[in-house]
């Protein structure tokens, strides 16, 4: 059997020689996931010793070339393990902000206007008498009713309680930390008095200065959720979007379209070459003498790149500019524009200058849907070009209606997965909303923003952004009544990352093959599919703050809060066990078909065969702003050995023989846990993340006798 499969693999591989160099990205971003896979920081070195092979790889060449390419492919992959090593190498370490409020003062960076005011962005940021500059960013929302308008390149100070970045709410969630260390980030906060403006003129981001007047004036022009999301596709910032109008795009499958990317510089580099082109042609002595094809379309990379800069470089921008840059080169060179190739450069290019954005769900999502489009463009090409007799204007405007159609089906069926992992949830009419947004956005909303921008700097942007809030607000009708239909968004449990693995792997492969091979990307996709039906949900949870705690019974989760329990970790909870809403303990009775048991003085939750497994104390609360009362009993507590499990806002003192405790110095220690009963184990978020260099040291005991206060809201 392996003797028959060898030659007939090798003869494959043959056959598709020429889309070998497109899984080099492939290799490199596996590189990166491999470097963040251990509990423990890995050294540089691993990565820089797996690039001794490139040498045997260029031997290799001539005599076997595929072995050459299994060799580099193996050099790609430390190479993306030793650049997001030597990235994380040159960050600066994290902050470690006081607890109580201080007088803060630094150059302000960006200015995010939000729905209650403005959020500031500062560089060099002290908070202390003798302090050097910080080295990383520090986020501060204004105060509503605060009048001043700092701008990029003021030097402010304001009293302000500031925090480090939060870890994540439960064992493999969304680590904020992990992105912030790698973002430059070094914490938030809010502002307890009125912003002093000390000083002006000062250092600022290429066009940050720009984007926020271009913020003020198109709110000031069209105010509510319509100006928001103008301000957002032409500055590439979404604070100022109302949660309400946020949550309508999102359950809609309209949210790619505030996310400025590949669609929105097509249309900004589309109509500038239209009209670049179009003008060069209206002189025709330059026109016949040096063309005009060359010329417009170095004007639209130029107003793309711009555009680029102006939106804040995003990643989809990154990628869509990268793309845009050697379609161009191809164009003015003859060759074809629309090839894997040209997305596989976008992608080594952010790797380069971003590795960790592979893990977000901006860059798995960007360049999920333009692969599959590209890979589906590939498979329907012959039949799509026909033959050479043109097509009657009936047949055209079907195809174009299909093509449409056909875009929001397999970019949707691409992104799910990943959107599935990152936010648990699906939109089910994407295909319907998108169908008449889209055009709206290509055809009105852009064109007439562009116009804007360009009529700005003469004070006549207001007609064209009048037509640019008419489309907006159809978009948002669009949304609010697709999000509106029966199960528009369904939650479902979040894909677990092996499984998504295993899908992406598959979807690669399925994409990146030319032949017929190719279907057999289809068994690992189907794999991952079924790992998710086998993954199991934690069926306990506690908060890193001790507030706040949650069982999970056959998909229904039942929360217990606590005074001052965060309402983020409730939704991140939701989003992570896959349900629309939690159901509160009661103080008395039984839920669940009795698998959970209440008492007003604990909650006992039961296994599948009836036995005690996760009991969870529930303490009165002391008076507001008294400490617990300390614990002075001698000997183990008496819930100990009830359950083999034991969860407690309160410290248990001592050894608890038969139980598992995790109380409120375990969750200070070691952050969130949550629990498993089959097989019954107990993990925290530190036991989870390990030692890396964007997790918090375990912190030390103020004192003997001194217990962790937990932070206010």
């Amino acid at each position: 059997m392996r003797a028959a499969i060898q030659p007939w693999v090798i003869s494959r591989l043959e056959a598709e020689a020429g889309r070998l160099a497109l899984w080099l990205p492939v290799a490199l971003g596996v590189g990166v996931l491999l470097y963040f896979a251990p509990r423990f920081e890995p050294p540089l070195w691993w990565g820089v010793a797996g690039l001794v092979p490139l040498a045997l790889a260029v031997w290799l060449r001539a005599s076997r070339p595929l072995l050459a390419w299994a060799v580099l492919l193996l050099a790609a992959v430390a190479a993306g393990f030793a650049l997001v090593a030597w990235h994380a190498g040159r960050a600066a370490p994290p902050l470690e902000p006081p607890r109580g409020a201080v007088q803060l003062s630094g150059t302000v960076v960006e200015v995010d206007p939000l729905p209650g005011g403005l959020r500031l962005t500062l560089a060099g940021a002290r908070w202390a008498e003798g302090m050097a500059p910080a080295a990383r960013l520090i986020r501060v929302r204004l105060r509503g009713n605060d009048p001043a308008r700092p701008e990029p390149g003021d030097a402010v100070s304001l009293r302000a309680l500031v925090r480090p970045p939060p870890p994540p709410a439960y064992p493999g969630a969304w680590d904020f930390q992990r992105a912030a260390f790698f973002d430059g980030l070094g914490g938030s906060g809010f502002a307890l008095g009125p912003v002093e403006i000390t000083a002006q003129g000062g250092a600022t981001p290429p066009l940050s200065g720009l984007r926020a007047r271009i913020e003020a004036r198109v709110m000031a022009a069209l105010p509510g959720p319509v100006g928001a999301v103008a301000a957002a596709l032409l500055t590439g910032g979404q604070s100022g979007i109302p949660p309400e109008a946020m949550q309508a795009m999102r359950d809609s499958g309209l949210a790619h379209l505030l996310s400025v990317s590949g669609l929105h510089i097509a249309i900004v580099m589309g109509l500038v070459f239209a009209v670049v082109r179009g003008g060069l042609a209206l002189w025709p002595g330059f026109a016949l003498r040096l063309g005009t094809k060359p010329w417009a379309a170095l004007a639209a990379l130029a107003a793309g790149g711009f555009y680029m800069v102006l939106t804040g470089s995003q990643v989809p921008m990154q990628r869509s500019f990268a793309m845009a840059a050697l379609v161009t080169l191809a164009l003015l060179a003859g060759r074809r524009a629309l090839s894997p190739r040209v997305l596989a450069f976008a992608a080594v290019a952010v790797l380069l200058v971003q590795p960790a954005a592979i893990l977000g769900p901006s860059f798995q999502m960007s360049f999920a849907a333009v692969l599959a489009l590209i890979a589906g463009f590939e498979a329907t090409r012959p039949w799509l070009m026909g033959g050479a007799a043109p097509r009657p204007l009936w047949q055209r405007a079907a195809l174009l209606l299909a093509g449409t159609v056909l875009t929001s089906v397999i970019a949707g069926l691409a992104t799910t997965p990943f959107g599935l992992h990152h936010f648990g949830r699906v939109q089910v009419y994407g295909v319907a909303a998108n169908a008449l947004a889209v055009p709206l956005t290509s055809f009105l909303v852009m064109p007439a923003g562009m116009a804007a921008l360009l009529l700005m700097p003469f004070g006549g942007e207001g007609l064209a952004l009048g037509v640019m809030g008419w489309g907006i607000a159809g978009i948002l009708a669009v949304a609010r009544e697709v999000a509106g239909w029966p199960g528009a968004a369904l939650a479902m449990a979040p894909l677990p990352g092996l499984a998504l693995g295993a899908i992406a792997f598959g979807f690669c492969w399925l994409c990146l093959w030319r032949t017929r091979w190719r279907l057999l990307g289809l068994a690992p996709m189907a794999l991952g599919l079924a790992a998710w039906g086998w993954a199991g949900l934690p069926a306990a949870l506690a908060a890193g703050d001790g507030r706040l705690y949650a069982f999970q019974v056959a998909g229904e989760v039942f929360l217990e809060r606590r005074p001052g329990a965060s309402r983020f970790t409730g939704e991140a909870w939701l989003r992570g066990l896959g349900d629309e809403a939690a159901t509160p303990l009661p103080p008395e009775g039984e839920l669940a078909s009795g698998r959970i048991a209440c008492t007003p003085a604990s909650c006992l939750l039961h296994d599948a065969s009836g036995a005690a497994a996760v009991l969870l104390l529930r303490p009165a609360p002391p008076p507001r702003g008294q400490r617990p009362a300390p614990d002075f009993r001698r000997g183990p507590h008496p819930a100990c050995g009830t359950a083999p499990v034991l969860l407690s806002p309160e410290p248990i003192r001592g050894d608890c023989p038969g139980s598992v405790v995790v109380d409120r110095f375990s969750v200070w220690r070691d952050g969130a846990h949550a629990v498993w009963l089959d097989p019954p184990r107990v993990v925290s978020d530190r036991a989870w993340r390990g030692d890396r260099p964007w997790v918090p040291p375990r912190p030390t005991p103020r004192g003997v006798g001194q217990e962790p206060m937990a932070e206010t809201e």
